[in-house]
């Protein structure tokens, strides 16, 4: 099996065609093209802790620097890390693809 994406692991629903994307709208890490490819993710899936507007746990992660901190804590962020290892893209250069 590939590297999973955050909707993926989450089983979250809210993908493009998820079960629960009508209801709860599109996740913006399932769509943020800018950031394709990194973590050997499809668009945000696998950087979902640096996109704003997402949603764990039932709650929405407004602002950078508070979902931040909770994402530090996941257990997907934890994989990623674990997965990617000396290849992991660090938040730094992450954000400089969505500044641009």
């Amino acid at each position: 099996m590939g590297k999973l994406n955050c909707w993926e692991y989450k089983k979250c629903g809210r993908e493009p065609g998820g079960a629960k994307a009508d209801k709860l709208g599109v996740c913006p890490a399932s769509t943020e093209k800018r950031t394709n490819g990194i973590n050997c993710g499809k668009n945000g899936g696998r950087a979902c802790w640096a996109i704003a507007g997402t949603v764990c746990g039932g709650k929405v992660r407004g602002s950078f620097a508070v979902e931040l901190a909770s994402c530090m804590e996941c257990e997907f962020h934890k994989l990623v890390m674990s997965e990617e290892a000396n290849k992991f893209v660090l938040i730094e250069d992450i954000l400089l693809k969505l500044k641009n």
